[in-house]
């Protein structure tokens, strides 16, 4: 049966970006129990909101062209919407039949993105990343994992650019120290995730333990699977990536290695970003545009990150 009160979101093309501003959407679901939903994203972002409550549709922008806009205005003019919210900003909201129209407005130095994304409902409370999983979902990825006792170590060594790429035997170093007969998840597994481009650094980091405690997703799942794996670890190590706001957004432990990246506005919301030396600012310098070949990330010690994960593991005790 049809809602009362529809609502169209139009969330960000870029799956980190749609992440972090998930929490609006979440807040909407919850606020608003007559309301049904359609989602309309890019063929990686729109597929993170595949388990929303009363969903009525996904719509997938598969190019950013003239004709794919054209035809999602086919698609969408004939309804009359309750609300449009707008996380991109598109001139295409503001012509469709609708009570009310929320935007997204430009970035502000020093926002963090999540607070930035509540402010298109003029929220007070900002709303942290979140996402559904269905009990489907779940299924799967509990079928990938074996049973057993103890805690889970998941780490996701992979990044999009090799600027945010942390060394993957730092990884390792942290995950053996904090998996060890003495250290603070002793007795616990090591959860590899990420993409199947990362297998080579997977590679690097499997070795942390004997290979009966190491659970190897990276390639194997889509990303919202991904987010139901990362639900049942302890605490998550990873870096600037999708990887570590879809943790975060599960609401699991994290602790990220950032360099070149600003965590002031993209950090992982309720986690901890460690960094080395350099500022975000001293990064540029180096590489205006950061976006050179350039291993950015090997003056942070793993003995840094270790610390960080330590103290946050007894803060959760």
């Amino acid at each position: 049966m049809a809602s009362r009160f529809p609502i169209l979101y139009i969330a960000e093309a870029d799956p980190e970006d749609a992440v972090l501003s998930s929490g609006v959407l979440a807040y909407l679901v919850e606020a608003m129990p007559t309301a049904s939903f359609t989602v309309v994203g890019s063929p990686v972002s729109a597929a993170l909101f595949a388990d929303t409550p009363r969903l009525d549709r996904r719509i997938v922008l598969e190019r950013e062209g003239r004709l794919e806009w054209l035809s999602l205005w086919n698609q969408l003019r004939s309804t009359s919407w309750g609300l449009v919210v707008d996380m991109r900003g598109s001139a295409l909201s503001g012509k469709l039949k609708r009570q009310k129209r929320a935007v997204r407005g430009e970035g502000e130095a020093g926002l963090h993105a999540v607070a930035l994304a509540a402010r298109v409902l003029q929220l007070d409370d900002v709303p942290a990343p979140r996402l559904f999983l269905s009990a489907e979902t779940t299924a799967v990825v509990d079928a990938l994992i074996p049973p057993g006792d103890g805690p889970i170590l998941a780490v996701a060594p992979g990044a999009d650019w090799m600027g945010k790429q942390w060394p993957p035997e730092r990884f390792a170093k942290v995950a053996a120290a904090l998996l060890a007969e003495t250290g603070p998840m002793a007795g616990g597994r090591l959860m590899i995730v990420g993409d199947d481009s990362d297998r080579d650094a997977a590679h690097t980091v499997r070795f942390a333990v004997k290979r009966d405690r190491v659970i190897e997703l990276q390639g194997r799942l889509t990303p919202l699977q991904t987010a139901a794996a990362l639900r049942r670890a302890t605490l998550y190590l990873g870096g600037d990536s999708l990887w570590t706001h879809l943790a975060g957004a599960v609401g699991t432990p994290v602790v990220a290695a950032f360099g070149p990246s600003d965590e002031a506005e993209r950090g992982p919301w309720g986690g901890i970003a460690v960094r080395g030396p350099r500022t975000v600012d001293e990064f540029r310098k180096i590489d205006p545009h950061l976006n050179q070949a350039i291993l950015h990330m090997n003056n942070l010690p793993a003995e840094r990150v270790l610390k960080a994960a330590t103290r946050l593991l007894a803060e959760r005790a």
